[in-house]
């Protein structure tokens, strides 16, 4: 019974070591590359105008524009004969042809 647990014990341990070493592996060559790019940076464009961070830069004025300024009431109307709206809707005959 002791000999069964320590072959137990034994694989665990192996699979654990490996796992600890794949995964130290990869987060030290994720590191790396990470300090190795970062060198390769572009560094920042300057402003092409005021900084925006100043508070004392002049900006243009908001003006104030309805969302739903176009709108119009839709409520619910008798029904009609659809010949009506049609020929309501239709438009005019050209006249000389």
């Amino acid at each position: 019974m002791l000999a069964q647990l320590g072959a137990i014990l034994t694989a665990v341990r192996s699979v654990v070591e490996k796992l600890f070493d794949n995964r130290f592996r990869t987060i030290a060559g994720t590191a790396a590359t990470a300090l190795a790019l970062g060198g390769c940076m572009q560094t920042a464009a300057p402003l092409a105008g005021p900084d925006p961070a100043d508070p004392s830069v002049r900006v243009a004025g908001v003006n104030y524009r309805s969302g739903i300024a176009p709108y119009t009431r839709m409520r619910p109307t008798a029904p009609s004969g659809w010949r009506e709206q049609n020929q309501r809707v239709t438009p005019s005959p050209k006249s000389g042809q």
